[in-house]
């Protein structure tokens, strides 16, 4: 009886004992209305692109550098960690920050 006891505490255990990763366990909850640039798009690239991309071919100043940048910076935002070409240089935007960036594309790329 001690032996089955046993064996059964152990099971509960280690059903208890769940490890996760933090992509697993993560708020991976869709955006749900539709994303625009003033909204939702800007702040974003203002606080973490406008200090290296203002005046000049890479700036990101407006509306319609963004747009017509789109793709280009969604490849460079969902490069890996490390990756040279990686953007913004020395750090990483969130997964809902690049999630907005990637809806707001699907979404039809709207300024207001």
């Amino acid at each position: 009886m001690k032996k089955l006891m046993y064996i059964i505490s152990s099971a509960v255990v280690l059903v208890a004992c769940d490890s996760r990763t933090y992509e697993e366990i993560s708020d991976k909850t869709p955006v749900a209305e539709v994303v625009t640039y003033n909204k939702d798009v800007k702040p974003i690239i203002e606080t973490n692109c406008v200090s290296c991309h203002s005046p000049g071919v890479q700036a990101l100043t407006n509306y319609s550098q963004v747009k017509n940048n789109i793709d280009n910076i969604i490849d460079r935002i969902s490069r890996p960690t490390g990756d040279p070409l990686k953007m913004p240089q020395g750090g990483s935007l969130s997964p809902s920050q690049i999630t907005i960036i990637t809806k707001w594309k699907a979404d039809g790329l709207s300024e207001n």
